[in-house]
């Protein structure tokens, strides 16, 4: 049986907690033993959860006895994590201790320095912020997890469940993994990534005004055929001062720009509307049926087809 210690943390998302206690206590194995021990650790007798108060079972010494440690998200991550719990941290991954985060709660791990030079996910909303202030970590929002071995990191939310179930897969099976996916009303390995998910291309408030106008227009004609130039000449700059302008601002070049613009308002057709794809190809700005396939399935790793059956309202 593996001993799964929960950390505890101020400001704690409740989601991101529940999540591991959850999936991991239902786990049986063939003669019916428990997979998992749960315990909750941290460093102050109870934390507050959102609305929940969180009793703590043990301290953060008892984490050598883990075989895990799960990391929850807190719900302002910005806030520096308590020394005390990034020095157990520390000592748990020098152990050789599994150590996994659960959306936001990758930036925690960071904090800690467990993810320098390391593949990693996290929330794709908190994404901008995350490279920030850690560079050092090699960021990959395409993906719901990443298992890079003794440290594992989840996307946003749900994909926590996807995490837990691989872990149990990788510890016990997959036959006991599919009973847990079962019992969690979930699929084990569910179709895509954490970037079909992801809300591309939108103006922000802290991009120039003169960017800005220019990628409103791109807004309202992205279904319009348009070139490099055409853009160019609205901002009323060159095309190599555009094209260093994007990149600063928003890390694209301004045809990629175009193209999750195109796609996310494919995305809503498919969403909200009977469409072929063949005609939300054509309103949407893409030359051909097989340039929209490729691209959509480019950026977001699955077809137009099995996106509309996971978020047709």
């Amino acid at each position: 049986m593996y001993t799964v210690f929960v950390l505890a943390l101020p400001d704690a998302i409740a989601f991101d907690m529940a999540t591991p206690i959850e999936t991991f206590r239902r786990v049986r194995l063939p003669d019916g033993r428990p997979g998992y021990r749960l315990l909750v650790a941290g460093h102050q007798q109870t934390v507050q959860a959102g609305a929940l108060t969180i009793a703590v079972d043990e301290g953060l010494d008892a984490l050598e006895r883990a075989d895990l440690i799960v990391v929850p998200g807190r719900n302002d991550p910005s806030v520096p994590t308590p020394p005390v719990v990034l020095a157990a941290l520390r000592e748990a991954s020098a152990r050789g201790t599994r150590i996994a985060s659960i959306c936001v709660g990758a930036f925690t791990l960071a904090e800690a320095g467990l993810l320098d030079d390391r593949p990693a996910t996290t929330h794709w909303v908190a994404a901008d912020a995350f490279t920030s202030r850690f560079p050092q970590v090699h960021l990959d929002l395409e993906v719901l997890y990443v298992d890079d071995g003794t440290v594992l990191t989840s996307a946003g939310a749900a994909s926590g469940i996807d995490l837990c179930l691989h872990i149990v897969e990788r510890d016990y099976g997959s036959a006991v993994a599919a009973d847990a996916a079962r019992l969690a009303v979930a699929p084990l390995h569910r179709p895509g990534g954490q970037a079909q998910y992801i809300v591309r291309n939108r103006p922000t408030p802290r991009m120039s005004s003169s960017l800005g106008e220019t990628l409103a227009w791109i807004e309202r004609n992205a279904h319009r055929e348009m070139t490099l130039a055409d853009i160019a000449s609205i901002a009323r700059v060159s095309t190599r001062t555009l094209t260093r302008r994007f990149q600063d601002e928003t890390g694209q070049s301004p045809m990629q720009w175009v193209s999750g613009v195109r796609i996310r308002h494919a995305q809503e057709l498919l969403e909200t509307t009977d469409y072929t794809v063949d005609r939300i190809a054509a309103q949407t700005g893409f030359s051909t049926t097989s340039n929209f396939r490729a691209q959509f399935g480019q950026l977001l790793g699955v077809t137009p087809g099995a996106y509309r059956t996971a978020f047709r309202s």
